[in-house]
């Protein structure tokens, strides 16, 4: 099979090795621009582009694929993008986190010429979390399961007919950097064989999706990062694991800013009488515990202002020393 591959992260990369990797060819790779990161904001390459330049696969970078947009560089770009498409022999697409929204011209383009049309690779149990943060709304939530869909792309936000899914059970310990990293494995095994099938000739199930049961997993927002410690512990432990990688949650201690990246619900649990939300009530073997406002939560992992992630307990020791009282609040 020939494919496009359209996508962005390392979730998506995943699943393009996975594909060139089971004998598929991708003779063309679309992702997001160059974007500046890292402490010297040097302009980076995306995960699906450099996996593209090894393999020597050729590669577009349309800030956006409408052809109808009012920037005309943006305009002409989107135009070669769709005359280049249209130029080149494909069995398949294949869109997994891309960023950018097809439009129907290319959806129609995917399935002219005895095409397969669009598949996309969405991390989570459609119609349970559609849109751009599954991974992390899943743990938020409390969801027991999650898993992958492969889904055959129609114009609208994640409602295209499902093909195949396979599910995960979310650990009590899960954050979204573990549970990304096994949802990346399970949906490229899934697409490869969704396109395995469709080149065996061997007939694929294209099911709608559910009316009821849909919620949308809204964008991660820095502004979701302080921690609220009047919530119970239950709630603030799931907000610390799917808020690593991004954006990390945070309280401030002394003025000091810090960051928490992993934590868990103890057996046991320190009581005192009149604690208060945010206070640190002791210190665990590599954490501490801290009072909610409905229960109390071991953190495990923290990090200090420009420093790096270390255990909770070695983290504050220099408080501990001071033999004061800590409570972390919100800014």
């Amino acid at each position: 099979m020939k494919i496009v591959f359209a996508g962005t992260p390392e979730f998506a990369a995943q699943a393009m090795r996975a594909i060139e990797n089971s004998g598929h060819q991708i003779v063309l790779a679309l992702t997001q621009p160059d974007r500046r990161a890292g402490r010297g904001m040097h302009l980076q390459a995306s995960p699906v582009k450099v996996f593209a330049l090894e393999k020597n696969i050729p590669v577009l970078q349309p800030e956006t694929l409408k052809q109808n947009h009012p920037d005309l560089q943006k305009k002409m770009a989107a135009q070669e993008t769709f005359q280049y498409l249209s130029n080149i022999d494909f069995d398949a697409m294949v869109v997994v986190a891309y960023g950018l929204i097809l439009p129907q011209a290319i959806l129609d383009l995917a399935s002219q010429n005895g095409r397969h049309g669009c598949f996309n690779i969405h991390a989570s149990l459609l119609p349970r979390w559609r849109g751009a943060a599954p991974i992390q709304r899943a743990i938020e939530s409390g969801d027991a399961n999650t898993g992958v869909t492969i889904m055959q792309m129609d114009a609208g936000l994640d409602t295209g007919d499902t093909v195949l899914v396979g599910d995960l059970k979310i650990t009590p310990q899960e954050t979204s950097v573990s549970l990304h990293d096994r949802l990346a494995v399970l949906g490229a095994e899934l697409m490869v064989k969704t396109l395995n099938d469709l080149n065996e000739g061997i007939a694929i199930t294209r099911t709608p999706q559910a009316m009821g049961g849909v919620t949308y997993a809204e964008k991660i927002l820095k502004s979701e990062a302080e921690l609220d410690w009047k919530l119970s512990a239950v709630e603030i432990d799931r907000r610390i694991r799917a808020f690593n990688p991004f954006p990390g949650s945070t309280s401030s201690l002394d003025g000091e800013q810090m960051k928490f990246w992993n934590s868990c619900l103890p057996n046991k649990v320190p009581i005192f009488q009149g604690a208060i939300p945010g206070q640190v009530l002791d210190f665990s073997e590599h954490g501490v515990y801290v009072q909610c406002g409905d229960g109390v939560i071991e953190i495990l992992e923290m990090q200090k202002p420009g420093g790096k992630k270390i255990s909770a307990s070695a983290c504050l020791q220099s408080y501990r020393a001071q033999e004061k009282i800590m409570q972390f609040k919100k800014d």
